[in-house]
């Protein structure tokens, strides 16, 4: 998942920051949400067990043991380490364990290999956890105005960086349990879809619309009021030329019909790479899918069951995406006219504070004229190549690392899913990944030029 500078984070402290409250009640402020992030990671973790802590079924996924130390080392890393004089790590060698990717902040355990560290133990990182709050607690509440300036922009950067981790965090227990097969219960009690079979209207399963837009310059990108990452801006504008878009995310009752048109068996649908990545890994259906007595079937984070042909599909990789686009005679967005079309839309949708963990069928509207489930349920493929805006430059130091050296390889995805945290979402916000990758919860919504 993408990262931040401290430039982008210092957008927090605006001149408005003059008329903030007293340090007390700011700092009160700022511990209430630190403590209501942490509380939600440990929420999440309920039920989990010792030993599901601490597997790692891929080099992509990391234990859960792992997000919990590490984000836990960020808050310890930036902040305590920088504002705290006196203070002196406990253990020193998590900082080598615990560190991902900041160069600058020192040398890092290899990331594929993250699974056979059975030390610290799990209670262990949780008293580490335990320890970084009660320091953090104690630094805020002393802390005077002009130190809250300095803190608050990191803290909330912080912030953001373990919502995202908490993202991490479920995708990455899916991919473990469903290597498991007893295929465990992450949630038990929801069904992963948003109501019974016999309670949905035909509203709901009726074909996608296409909503026309007209050719317009917009402003792209970040507008500095609020957080945002690096690599939502510098704000631009862009061309973006006459345009249509699917007025919901593709269903699996949609993607089906491309499978059983022999979609993973005709290489005139794939990009070259594409072609060959399905043939080398034998892809047949979305990851976590498998056919049952002539039915699909799927492993879920409530467990494994059939799949709901009005849920919007996901787990697919840009390839797949790119392959049903053809197939179905349209194309993906960029992520220009993803946002352009996104302007009017309320940030509202399935995320990971209703805890469904699963993408929810669109329920009755009446009207397929707008577009439907841009936020939430799914991270949107789009065709746009993860590169920098114009202008974009990473800012120095350990901070200002991660995005602007990821900037290569990889395809923009948009909108977030229904485990994104709501609060960590923005019609600006740029996702990326590698076009194989399919173990986040990854979709489809076509688009197409001017008929």
């Amino acid at each position: 998942m993408s990262s931040a500078s401290v430039e982008a984070a210092t957008n927090l402290v605006s001149a408005k920051q003059s008329h903030f409250h007293p340090s007390p009640a700011r700092a009160e402020r700022l511990l209430a949400r630190f403590k209501q992030l942490r509380n939600f990671t440990t929420t999440l973790c309920a039920g989990l067990e010792p030993e599901d802590y601490v597997v790692q079924s891929m080099p992509d996924v990391s234990p859960t043991k792992w997000h919990l130390a590490h984000t836990t080392w960020f808050f310890e890393t930036f902040i305590l380490k920088k504002f705290m004089p006196d203070y002196q790590s406990e253990i020193p060698e998590y900082a080598y364990l615990f560190n991902s990717y900041y160069n600058a902040a020192g040398d890092m355990h290899r990331r594929d290999l993250r699974g056979l560290i059975s030390r610290p133990t799990v209670r262990e990182a949780r008293r580490y956890r335990a320890s970084i709050d009660l320091h953090i607690d104690n630094l805020l509440s002393d802390a005077d105005e002009k130190l809250l300036d300095e803190i608050e922009p990191i803290l909330v950067l912080g912030i953001h960086h373990e919502q995202q981790h908490q993202e991490l965090l479920i995708t990455d227990i899916k991919h473990v349990f469903a290597q498991n097969p007893l295929y465990p219960v992450f949630r038990g009690g929801r069904a992963p879809h948003s109501a019974r079979a016999e309670e949905r209207t035909a509203t709901e399963c009726r074909p996608y619309q296409f909503v026309e837009f007209d050719e317009q310059t917009v402003e792209i990108g970040h507008d500095g009021h609020g957080f945002a990452y690096d690599n939502e801006g510098p704000r631009h504008q862009a061309l973006v030329h006459p345009f249509s878009l699917a007025s919901r995310p593709v269903t699996n009752g949609e993607y089906i019909e491309f499978i059983e048109d022999g979609g993973y068996r005709r290489s005139e649908f794939w990009l070259s790479l594409g072609w060959m990545t399905v043939t080398e890994q034998r892809w047949q259906a979305p990851l976590y899918w498998t056919k049952r007595d002539g039915a699909w079937w799927h492993f879920t984070l409530s467990g494994f069951r059939a799949v709901e042909e009005s849920v919007p599909v996901t787990h697919v990789s840009y390839f797949e995406a790119d392959a049903y686009a053809n197939w179905a005679g349209a194309r993906l967005p960029t992520e220009f006219e993803w946002e352009r079309a996104a302007l009017d839309c309320p940030i509202e949708g399935n995320f990971v504070e209703e805890e469904n963990f699963h993408p929810r069928a669109l329920s009755a509207s009446g009207d397929d004229r707008h577009l439907h489930q841009m936020f939430g349920d799914v991270w949107e493929w789009t065709r746009s190549a993860y590169s920098p805006y114009p202008g974009y430059r990473a800012a120095p130091g350990a901070l200002g690392e991660y995005n602007g050296k990821f900037m290569c390889n990889q395809y923009v995805l948009r909108g977030g899913s229904c485990v994104t945290s709501r609060s960590d979402i923005r019609r600006t916000c740029r996702n990326f990944f590698q076009p194989e990758k399919r173990w986040q919860f990854t979709g489809i919504r076509l688009a197409r030029d001017p008929q």
